[in-house]
């Protein structure tokens, strides 16, 4: 019997071969490091059947789906020894996530973070008995009823979500059954490294109206280095954790009664956040956008205009009852609507486009709690929120002026680095998220992708990540954890202009519709500081800090020499800190150190005695020496204009 090989080979194997003699094969080192297999480009297991002319390919742990099926038999491992430990335990998902896996469990008794040592020592065994790990299938009726006795509600709701007609494959490791698609490693003894590393609660199917399940965090790598290597990485990242740095060094912070996703911002970071905040406004109105102030909420006829209502209202946070109240308002989760209403604020012709409109706008989502994380994900958010309204043969050049825009913010605050691109599509097969036809979207899609490539933007596609409205360019990063989020879109609107008879008269006389680009530029203020704490550990560059110097007195008798400087930085522009507490100047020091005020100013008697001179230190360079304190202020200001970045 032939099968053939990725590189175009073929190879002469036994009737009813398994993907394991294939890889034997091949080559005995191969066989050894094999984790699974692809047959005719489908994942499978080393016990799956070839047959005569399929292309065969082993999967090993070099390739990136040999780690992603080794985390997910650890799962499995991690599901057996829970139902072990806690028989009465139901089991929901087990899945594979970027650097590990996690498993969803309804307990009867919450189990806490120490109980996750038992349940390690319970897999140890497991993987020490090196348990075959062996596939079957039942079709849909039996699959449905072996859960049942089984005793596991969440497996069942699974299987009846799918066709009648399916065939449900299930995995069975020692008296161990579980639910899976596959494949898996052989058997649970190729597991070698692993660690269960956190708790934290999820509804069932991501939705807050189900039950509260646990779920349970843990990594896996192919050779304990590689995992103490992660887990010291992991422990290093804590420390840059904005949402413990953040609260730390006095940025922000959370209060039950208000509500989670709901930060306080305080002084420091109300003062970063400003900044950028100015820093955007100036420089967008350089670029010829107009300042807009926009309602914060508007009636649910206004959202139904837009399709927001029918396609964003579950993320929307409502005031009233459409049974019961006349009127039903909602506050906005988006800007661009309102924005419209400037554009159609009076007739428009040809010669007016393009127009940009930018607004600094506060927004509300209404997000799953457990989605919620510091200020990285909030229910209430602010945004540097634009959009343009241009002639089809202005679409290409105003898209590649907003990219050009963003990438400004992204090098001024030292994140242009960092951002990756993924062109997100809509999803033919689910059509009813979206409004449009199939040829608009489309035609839309090939339009964007024409200008991406121009513009030389690498990029990945994703299905069904568009907004409901259009295809957009999301700029995404990753966080101290490496958890991948959107900092900034750039979409193309085809729909919405023609929803809120937005017309311009065009050269030819005939009224016409514009296509519309929503984007940001610095994308969410909350979001983006979290990423500039993490990025510097606290430590923000001299021209966003929120505090540029701090000024420490020596003794009393400077109190009022330091004064006279915090009054003069103040009316040059700069942020200064007034330090005048009766401690030591060395303490002093140090709490400016730890507070990571790019510059420190010690004022003593020489100081005061000189009238003009201040002892300068640098936060990471330590002593300065003197200068005087036009020196000084002529200094620090120059880092600003210059946007420096430490």
């Amino acid at each position: 019997m032939k099968v053939y090989l990725p590189n175009e080979t073929s190879l002469e194997v036994s009737e009813n071969s398994l993907v394991k003699d294939v890889a034997l094969a091949i080559s005995e080192g191969l066989f050894r490091n094999a984790v699974a297999g692809k047959i005719n480009g489908e994942l499978c297991d080393l016990s799956a059947t070839v047959k005569e002319g399929d292309l065969v390919q082993i999967i090993t742990m070099k390739d990136n789906e040999g780690l992603e099926i080794y985390r997910h038999t650890c799962s499995h491992v991690l599901a057996q020894a829970v139902k072990s430990i806690y028989p009465t335990c139901k089991l929901a998902i087990g899945p594979v996530v970027e650097n590990g896996f996690y498993y969803d469990i309804e307990f009867k008794t919450p189990i806490a973070q120490e109980d996750l040592q038992k349940i390690e020592v319970e897999m140890q065994k497991i993987i020490k008995s090196d348990l075959p790990i062996e596939r079957f299938e039942l079709d849909r009726d039996k699959a449905i009823a072996l859960c049942k006795r089984f005793k596991e509600p969440y497996k069942v709701q699974l299987i009846e979500d799918l066709p009648e007609d399916s065939i449900i494959s299930f995995y069975k490791q020692g008296a161990f059954t579980d639910l899976c698609r596959g494949p898996h490693l052989p058997s649970t003894g190729k597991i070698k490294a692993f660690k269960l590393t956190s708790l934290t609660g999820a509804y069932w199917r991501g939705n807050s109206k189900n039950k509260m399940l646990t779920r349970i965090y843990g990594t896996a790598f192919e050779k304990k280095s590689q995992l103490d290597e992660y887990l010291l990485a992991i422990e290093q990242a804590k420390l840059r954790d904005h949402n413990k740095l953040g609260r730390e060094l006095g940025y922000f912070t959370t209060v039950d009664t208000i509500g989670q996703g709901l930060p306080v911002l305080l002084e420091k970071g109300t003062k970063t956040i400003q900044v950028l905040q100015r820093f955007v406004e100036d420089y967008e109105q350089k670029k010829g956008y107009i300042l807009t102030k926009t309602p914060l909420m508007a009636k649910s006829d206004f959202y139904k205009i837009s399709g927001h209502w029918d396609h964003y209202r579950d993320g929307m946070f409502v005031m009233g009852d459409e049974k019961k109240d006349k009127e039903v308002f909602a506050l906005r989760p988006m800007t661009c609507p309102f924005q419209f209403q400037v554009y159609l604020n009076k007739p428009r012709s040809y010669r007016d486009l393009p127009m940009r409109f930018n607004e600094t706008s506060t927004l509300f989502r209404n997000e799953e709690s457990g989605e919620m994380h510091g200020l990285i994900r909030v229910r209430q958010f602010t945004i540097s929120e634009g959009h343009l309204a241009c002639r089809p043969d202005q679409l290409e050049q105003e898209f590649k002026g907003c990219v050009d825009v963003m990438l400004y913010m992204m090098k001024a605050i030292g994140l242009d680095k960092e951002i990756t691109y993924r062109f997100s599509k809509w999803d033919k097969n689910n059509k009813e998220k979206y409004i449009g036809s199939e040829e608009e979207w489309e035609r839309v899609q090939d339009t964007m992708r024409n200008i991406l490539d121009d513009i030389g933007i690498n990029y990945t596609e994703a299905d069904g990540e568009a907004a409901f409205y259009g295809p957009k360019l999301d700029v995404q990063i990753k966080n101290v954890f490496g958890k991948e989020d959107t900092l900034v879109t750039i979409q193309i609107d085809f729909q919405l202009a023609k929803r809120f008879e937005m017309v311009y008269t065009d050269s030819d006389g005939e009224k016409k519709y514009p296509y519309v680009i929503h984007r940001t530029s610095l994308g969410c203020y909350e979001r983006t500081l979290a990423l500039l704490i993490e990025k510097y550990a606290g430590a923000l560059p001299t021209w966003i800090a929120p505090f540029q110097a701090s000024i420490l007195s020596v003794n009393d008798r400077c109190e009022d020499y330091c004064r006279g400087i915090w009054e003069k930085m103040l009316e040059e522009g700069l942020r200064p800190n007034l330090d005048l507490r009766a401690e030591k100047i060395g303490k002093k020091i140090r709490d400016a150190q730890l507070d990571k005020v790019p510059y420190m100013l010690i004022i003593g008697d020489k100081e005061l005695e000189n009238g003009n001179t201040v002892g300068v230190r640098h936060r990471k360079l330590g002593d300065l020496g003197q200068m005087t304190i036009d020196e000084f202020i002529a200094m620090v200001k120059k880092e600003v204009k210059e946007l420096k970045l430490d």
